[in-house]
């Protein structure tokens, strides 16, 4: 009131003061449109946000998903799961890329083929990557080396197979089972074991052993990872694979682990000091050259396997392994047969401690026959198969 008899009016929302009723309310609905336009432009805003928001979601997680096979389908190609066929289509295919290179003869190319099949026919293997001979050299070799070695221990005779055409890339698990093998099928202390394995299986055939031990009960855990399934495949085998393998033909072997470096700089000298007492344990007398009667041992570290078939300690006490590789070439390998008085092809074999850096080594080292009794109870154990490790 105005004193004058003029009523006021004022705005409830904003204080605004109207001197007609009729303003007033036509003053707060426009105040009432603004709010309810701003509140559904809110909704819209909260609306578009989420929906754009639930679109990268989604596309989020379909590029996780589509990386997430990519990753799949390349393990499994590197781990030879991926169906792209084994060794004969391999061994095939890559003759067929020789012949094409102008570096294989057609002629060559059937003669080979033919070969093959002979020898898958009957599961052996062609011999053709074998060296054989060298530790017989490498004791004459050692018997007159006055440089700098103290004592040096050797395997029984062992032959170096080279992966081939047809296992090139994965086939090293393979290989070095069959220079263990090479080894034992001259101790006739395994006679009885490997009275139906006289001659060193091929790797399709190797591959069926497994299965067959698989079928038996052996590792349960790790016939899953490969769908109870190698052969016809480029599937990479490892320890747990050699030791199932070796204690279904009741051959009495043991994993060991190194799961971790014990020295500096990322090295392993518990697994050069597990390795000499190995092959010294037996030895008696301070002999410098000792041809022991014990099997290679097989080495597996992440994606490689070798053979250890030795180990030399220098005069400075210092160790170095001895080791034959898959992947050494059989040429390089013959060279070891021939009497070299400087020793430089031993450059092939050695390996001290700062050669082996990985993060983990496994061993599977040989030790004599099982019983019936003792492979089944084994085969039991291995439902949970564990490794004795090195702490």
């Amino acid at each position: 009131d105005t004193g004058n008899d003029e009523h006021l009016y004022e705005c409830p929302m904003c204080c605004l003061t109207c001197t007609n009723i009729q303003i007033l309310e036509e003053h707060v609905d426009l105040h009432l449109e603004e709010q309810s336009f701003l509140e559904g432009g809110n909704i819209r805003d909260l609306e578009l946000a989420q929906q754009l928001q639930t679109e990268e979601d989604k596309w989020q997680r379909s590029e996780e998903d589509k990386r997430e096979r990519e990753e799949f389908k390349k393990l499994q190609r590197q781990y030879g799961l991926d169906n792209s066929g084994g060794y004969k289509q391999q061994f095939l295919k890559d003759m067929e890329r020789e012949v094409d290179k102008g570096r294989m003869q057609p002629f060559e190319y059937h003669k080979r083929k033919a070969d093959m099949m002979e020898c898958l026919a009957f599961g052996i293997d062609d011999g053709k990557t074998k060296t054989t001979g060298i530790i017989e050299a490498l004791c004459k070799y050692y018997q007159n080396e006055n440089k700098d070695v103290r004592r040096v221990w050797l395997s029984t005779g062992v032959d170096h197979f080279q992966s081939s055409l047809g296992d090139r890339g994965w086939g090293c698990g393979y290989r070095n089972f069959q220079m263990l093998l090479s080894s034992l099928l001259q101790n006739s202390l395994y006679n009885d074991c490997l009275q139906d394995t006289t001659l060193i299986p091929s790797i399709p055939k190797i591959q069926s052993m497994i299965e067959d031990a698989w079928k038996e009960g052996f590792d349960p855990q790790g016939a899953s990872h490969f769908n109870n399934k190698l052969h016809g495949s480029k599937a990479w085998i490892g320890a747990c694979e050699i030791y199932s393998l070796l204690t279904s033909l009741r051959i009495k072997c043991q994993i060991i682990d190194f799961h971790k470096p014990t020295g500096p700089m990322g090295t392993h000298p518990r697994l050069f000091e597990w390795v000499l007492r190995y092959y010294s344990a037996d030895s008696e007398g301070g002999a410098k050259v000792v041809c022991t009667s014990k099997p290679p041992i097989y080495l597996q570290h992440q994606g490689h396997s070798r053979t250890v078939v030795g180990i030399e300690e220098k005069k400075n006490k210092t160790l170095c392994l001895l080791l034959f590789d898959p992947g050494c070439p059989s040429q390089e390998m013959q060279k070891l047969l021939k009497q070299n008085s400087d020793g430089t092809n031993l450059k092939l074999l050695r390996k001290f401690l700062g050669s082996l850096k990985e993060k983990q080594y496994q061993i599977v080292a040989v030790d004599g026959v099982l019983s019936l009794e003792e492979k089944a109870s084994r085969c039991e154990a291995s439902q949970v198969l564990t490794s004795e490790k090195i702490p």
